[in-house]
């Protein structure tokens, strides 16, 4: 039996999935950047048990990929050939796993699910046991098919997901159990479990991949972690409860949202601290920075705000967007973010230059962790 989740609230409605199309005509028309036929998005729904995907030319529904029970994170391999889907379902270590994907022998499904295959040493010794006790299912899935081709059981429900830039590791983060886990793709099975904080909330690599930087919203601190060796070698102060990183194109710039500070933590990966701090509004959530690193893009859900700061001089724009604008993406290639509404199953479509709203998109749920899949 799955056991539902209370520390964090989250709900998602189960309706019915329905997208508005945008014409490639019409976007252009408006500012938009044209974009190449072969540009997708994938946004995971949730209580829906699915992902939706995108064609972002025309902001239009193209598929959907089923069979993902309670999907909030999602990443892309860096070839744009696999996603790989956390679950916010639990359940006891015992119980049923999900059914196997075609394809995968007895032997190896029974091998990712069994109650002590998975289960990986703590790369550092844990302060307490485990909170919850239960176990999860990432799913991965080939883009090509859309097909699951592995599911592998992880210690606690999982929040957000990070993928290494050379496509070895999937890490999770376990909000409920102080932990994340790390998953070689090579052999599905996960190599490490390590407690970086209270609440870790979401992940980042570097761009070597040799470190994974994690933010903990309990403990006010992003953890550095040693990819490989799987230690935390170091804690860098933030603000309070910080959520959502991303890393600038610079690859020395970390961007951290600070959640009950209403800041955005400008954190120098050298100096190893934060530089600037930057007010943004109410409850900021979603966070991305634009391709040239020069813009940096922020929800602030408690003002019904999306805000644009010029990096450079700190300079603000925003434009109210209602009600509770939550997850945000920078799409890659077409000039547009996509925005998902907390309290409404949809999504924006809007202009990065000027922030002009230029359609939305009726998806049926909460969009999540947005993954694009690169252009080629």
């Amino acid at each position: 039996m799955v056991r539902p989740l209370t520390r964090f609230g989250f709900a998602c409605s189960q309706v019915s999935v329905f997208f508005a199309t945008w014409s490639l005509i019409g976007a252009i028309a408006i500012g938009a950047q044209p974009v190449r036929a072969d540009s997708f998005a994938y946004i995971p729904l949730g209580g829906e048990n699915a992902a939706i995907i995108v064609d972002t030319a025309r902001d239009s529904v193209t598929g959907r990929i089923g069979g993902l029970p309670a999907a909030h994170g999602l990443a892309m391999t860096p070839g744009g050939e696999f996603l790989v889907a956390g679950s916010y379902a639990i359940r006891e270590p015992d119980a049923a796993a999900p059914a196997k994907p075609a394809g995968v022998s007895d032997d190896e499904h029974a091998a990712h699910h069994a109650p002590t295959a998975n289960k990986a040493p703590m790369a550092q010794a844990p302060a307490k046991e485990a909170k919850k006790g239960g176990v999860s299912t990432v799913s991965v899935v080939r883009i090509g098919d859309k097909q699951i081709v592995r599911r592998i059981d992880v210690p606690g429900a999982v929040h957000h997901v990070a993928v290494s830039p050379d496509g070895r590791f999937a890490v999770v983060t376990h909000p409920d159990e102080d932990s994340i886990s790390a998953i070689d793709l090579r052999s599905y099975r996960v190599v490490a479990t390590v407690n970086t904080g209270s609440v870790p909330n979401y992940a980042a690599f570097a761009r070597d991949g040799g470190t994974l930087y994690v933010s903990n919203a309990g403990a006010a601190t992003v953890s550095v972690v040693d990819v490989g060796r799987w230690t935390v070698k170091g804690h860098i102060a933030v603000g309070d409860a910080p959520e959502h990183v991303v890393l600038a194109p610079d690859g020395d710039t970390l961007y951290v949202n600070n959640v009950n500070d209403g800041t955005v933590s400008v954190v120098s990966l050298g100096q190893g601290k934060p530089v600037r701090t930057i007010p943004v509004g109410s409850v900021p959530h979603g966070l991305d920075v634009s391709e040239d690193g020069k813009t940096l893009f922020v929800t602030a859900m408690g003002d019904d705000k999306v805000v644009a700061v010029t990096v450079a001089t700190g300079n603000q724009r925003g434009i109210t967007l209602a009600p509770a604008p939550y997850h945000l993406a920078v799409i890659r290639g077409t000039g547009k973010l996509y925005v998902s509404s907390a309290d409404k199953p949809k999504a924006w479509v809007i202009d990065q230059r000027d922030l002009r709203v230029l359609g939305e998109i009726a998806i049926g749920g909460k969009g999540h962790q947005l993954a694009q899949r690169p252009q080629g």
